[in-house]
């Protein structure tokens, strides 16, 4: 495996201050924004696709540190039906477009989240049984059968075309694809292009084990993200981790995203490691550190530590 980096932590540097930064770490791939639910601080999207000179300054200044870049994050909700999902359609195909002239092979996307029906104006995360009440299966089918698959089968025939090999959805909340069993109902719809962006954080706080989600994942793993979340006990204990307090709020909430060590012990995240290559998975394992209980620079630099002890080289 190979240690990578999410840029948007050092979204306060510019492109080139950031690359340095990263290069300093002995980190040698990085993961980019391109836009969607990021401000995309490193990469004008617009610009690489229409100035070849832009893009041989943005090639260049990666080789010059012996950095290579493994993806293209596009994350957002292409399925939200209001303009936002319409601004994140677009990105997300010019993320396409640029991957191809990049000759890069691997995007990192959400699966998105459709509104309820038609007629709805925001989208609509149902995640209770369907059983009752009775609108709620009527609401799922509508949003798999009636927007998701279309849009995903279209949508992964134009990156096949681009020559894009691997689609990778984050199993994140607020999404149709939020855990291994969700990412195998849109995978069986629309093909093997589409695996999981396994982030462990995400399944913990849901109360999955994401080792087990490795060995049941196994081909479906497309990438990795390095992200760690403490359950916040006392709290979690009381209330539960359906969580609305704003992330900023870190005393007061049932859990929290932390650096790489923080939630789980370096012993977790060795057999976690272990069995995402036991199952095949030998790629890039991308740091994405959103830690706000400490200082920017302290969680990148406890979470490489951590990382660079644990990860399958």
């Amino acid at each position: 495996m190979k240690l990578s980096f999410v840029t948007d932590s050092l979204g306060h540097l510019p492109f080139e201050e950031m690359l340095d930064y990263v290069a300093a770490l002995g980190i040698e791939y990085i993961e980019i924004t391109t836009g969607g639910w990021s401000k995309a601080p490193h990469l004008n999207l617009d610009e690489l696709l229409t100035s070849d000179s832009r893009r041989n300054d943005f090639l260049n200044a990666l080789e010059r540190r012996n950095i290579k870049l493994c993806a293209l994050n596009c994350s957002g909700n292409p399925l939200d039906p209001r303009d936002l999902g319409k601004r994140h359609r677009e990105i997300t195909d010019k993320t396409i477009e640029l991957a191809q002239l990049l000759g890069i092979k691997k995007i990192i996307m959400m699966s998105g989240l459709p509104a309820g029906s038609r007629d709805d104006k925001v989208p609509n995360w149902i995640t209770y049984t369907v059983s009752w009440p009775p609108e709620l299966k009527d609401i799922l089918e509508y949003q798999w059968n009636d927007v998701a698959i279309p849009y995903w089968k279209d949508l992964v025939k134009r990156a096949e075309t681009a020559g894009i090999e691997k689609i990778a959805l984050e199993n994140f909340s607020s999404q149709l694809v939020y855990n291994p069993d969700t990412l195998f109902k849109l995978r069986n719809a629309v093909g093997p292009m589409v695996g999981l962006n396994l982030d462990p954080s995400h399944l913990i706080w849901m109360g999955a084990d994401p080792i087990l989600a490795a060995r049941e994942l196994g081909d479906a793993i497309h990438h990795v993200h390095g992200k760690d979340v403490r359950i916040e006990k006392n709290l979690a204990a009381v209330n539960g981790v359906l969580e609305t307090k704003e992330v900023e709020d870190v005393a007061n909430r049932a859990w929290n995203y932390v650096a790489v060590g923080y939630g789980q012990d370096l012993q977790w995240w060795k057999e976690f490691f272990s069995v995402c290559k036991m199952m095949g998975y030998d790629g890039e394992v991308s740091l994405e550190m959103e830690d706000l209980t400490m200082s920017v620079e302290a969680g990148i630099k406890m979470s490489v530590e951590a990382l660079k002890q644990t990860l399958v080289f």
